[in-house]
């Protein structure tokens, strides 16, 4: 997939014209390496689809960064607790390089569901797509050893272990720093 067109259709099928509908209330920005997008207690008022760049979840306990995800072209992305009840986030949005990013705010959201259902469908998808993705991430976490769990990130976003820093990574598999290391020197992927 090359753009948010494609990347919709494999989501759910809308028309080209719901597709024009839906991309016209897209504005684009840009962000800086190690800009936040969005920090705890702020009210995430805007959905993303990311161009250009890779950005970070985590959030700072107790000294320690813990990495909940990563986010890279082609995909949407927020913070969708926030995003999608205005409530403050608790953790960050960050970007880890140079961004370009399309956005839609929340009310211009609220507004293309009026107009279209087959819009509101596919962010139905989107938001199951979420819970299913979070509940096999919880599951590989619980069930998987770090080997394996360091294979599945090779084979589903190998181009990340170039562009952001390992501590991150190893952060993300709950592996520690040392292991990740070793892992990443010796095992086949």
């Amino acid at each position: 997939m090359t753009n948010q067109h494609d990347l919709i259709n494999s989501i759910h099928t809308i028309t080209e014209e719901e597709y024009q509908l839906f991309s016209k209330g897209f504005k684009t920005i840009t962000y800086k390496k190690g800009e936040n997008i969005c920090s705890p207690g702020q009210i995430v008022n805007r959905f993303y689809f990311i161009k250009k760049g890779v950005l970070m979840y985590y959030s700072d306990i107790n000294d320690k960064t813990n990495i909940l995800g990563f986010a890279y072209p082609p995909n949407f992305c927020t913070i969708p607790e926030s995003f999608y009840y205005q409530k403050p986030a608790k953790y960050y949005l960050s970007c880890l390089t140079d961004c370009e990013i399309d956005y839609l705010t929340f009310e211009g959201l609220q507004n293309l569901f009026v107009k279209s259902q087959q819009i509101e469908t596919l962010f139905r998808k989107l938001a199951e797509a979420l819970v299913v993705g979070l509940i096999n991430r919880q599951i590989e976490l619980r069930t998987t050893s770090i080997e394996e769990r360091f294979k599945i990130f090779c084979r589903r976003s190998p181009h990340l272990l170039q562009l952001i820093p390992h501590k991150y990574i190893a952060s993300y598999l709950a592996i520690n720093p040392t292991n990740f290391s070793k892992l990443f020197n010796s095992v086949k992927f």
